[in-house]
Parts: C-alpha cells; structure tokens; sequence
C-alpha cells in the first residue's frame, strides 16, 4: 500500500463524524451555515467544513444564591433551579454566543424582578406561581435562541436571622391572641349557661332544693369531705324556742 492510499484512508477516517441520536449537528462550509446534520454519520472535509454538536435532552440550570429585595422592602436570599432544552439546534449555534451561560444570567435578572414585584407574604406562599411566572418571560425571550424552557423551581427562599426572630415573635403573639379569644369566648359561654340554668331552677318550685340535696349527696360520698353549712338566722331562732319549749315542761 503505498503511502498515497495510507493518506487517503486517513483523510477519510478523520473526515467521518457520528451524530448520535440526541443530538442534531449544524453544519458550515467554507464558515457558512449549510444545513442541520441529523444522527448518523456524516462526512466533513477537514479544513473546508466543521461540525457543531448540539445535545438536544433537558439540561437543569442551577441558578445560583440571589439578594433579592421584595415589594415590601425585605432583603431575601433565593435560588432556583431551570430545565430547558434546544428546540432549534440552528438557533441556538447562530443567535446566541454561549446559551448556557445566556440562560443563566437571563434567569438571574428574571428571578430579582419577579421577587421585586410580590411582597413576602406572597413569595412564600406562592412560590409555584412566581416559578410559573419566571419560566413564561425566560421562555419567551429565549425563543428567538431556539431554546425551550420547560419548568423553573424556586428551591429555597432564605431569610435573614432578625426576620426570622421578628417572624417567630409575631406568630408567637399571634398564638397567644387566638388564646385569649378563644378563652373569652369559653367564658362568655360558661355565662351563658350558667344564666340559662340559673333562670330554670327560679322558675321550677323545689327545683333549687332539688341541686342542693343533689350537691349534699356528691359531698357526703367522699368521706375526706368537711361540709359546712350555712343556715338562715330565722331557722336558728325556731330551733332555740322550740327548746326553750321543751324545756319548760
């Protein structure tokens, strides 16, 4: 074999350039765009023309710890997470440098706006909504990239200690006007039925005599009881003349 077919075999060799299956190659020619390579092997003349490989699966962008400043003036410290993936694989080579790093830095922005808008009672409560927010503008204004956002997922929401300690002080004063109200409101029935049972006993005769017996007999069932009884003066007079009585004959 002479070392002219040695040359052209590895010419050949070098020339061939697999696609796999998730990716789309965007091909140049003499530095022009010529067309989208599809999976499989490709040939390419070295020099003349190159290939870049574009992996078309979802990639997650990990956007970095965030100072955001709320509607209401509270400083928050906040990070996400964004999944996307090449729609247009021309696109993405042709309108934008680095789209990784582009995706990145766009969703920084995006994030600190979308926490200026809403205080921070609705960030933690609606963290899906402002996420559902935030990947609609990055998706659009990735279009134009080829690129596709599927999800954002605002993954922490970090407070500063102060806040937390305001925040934990408020619930606790919080906890404690829910315990006063529900006291007084425990109170205002206890009355309620205290009236209502005091207004049954006057108005039923012997009622009243009836609870006392009732009360003497809950008394005496324990003998560990001391029961004290308080009698009316008149009752004591009708016992000491009956006496005297008794005692004159």
């Amino acid at each position: 074999m002479t070392p002219l077919w040695i040359a052209i075999g590895v010419l050949i060799i070098a020339s061939i350039k697999e696609v796999k299956e998730y990716e789309r190659g965007v091909k140049f020619t003499f530095g022009k765009f010529s067309k989208v390579a599809n999976p499989g092997w490709r040939i390419i003349l070295p020099v003349f023309q190159r290939l870049v490989k574009i992996d078309l699966r979802v990639k997650a962008v990990d956007v970095p710890d965030q100072e955001a400043i709320t509607e209401d003036n509270v400083s928050v410290t906040i990070n996400a997470v964004i999944y996307y993936k090449v729609a247009d694989a021309s696109k993405a080579v042709l309108e934008v440098e680095n789209f990784y790093y582009a995706i990145s830095q766009l969703a920084q922005t995006t994030m600190r706006n979308a926490v200026g808008e809403v205080d921070l009672d609705t960030l933690l409560q609606k963290r899906e909504q402002i996420a559902e927010t935030i990947q609609k503008i990055v998706d659009a204004a990735t279009d134009p990239w080829g690129i596709k956002v599927e999800a954002v997922e605002l993954k922490d929401v970090v407070l500063s200690q102060d806040l937390k300690r305001t925040m934990a002080k408020v619930a606790e004063a919080e906890r404690e006007r829910r315990a006063v109200i529900i006291k007084a409101e425990g109170e205002v029935q206890a009355s309620d039925n205290l009236a209502k049972a005091a207004k049954t006993l006057s108005e039923s005769p012997g009622a009243l005599h009836l609870r006392t017996l009732q009360s003497v007999n809950d008394l005496s069932s324990d003998q560990s009881n001391t029961t004290i009884w308080m009698m009316p003066l008149e009752i004591l007079r009708a016992v000491e003349k009956i006496g005297d009585n008794i005692g004159k004959k």
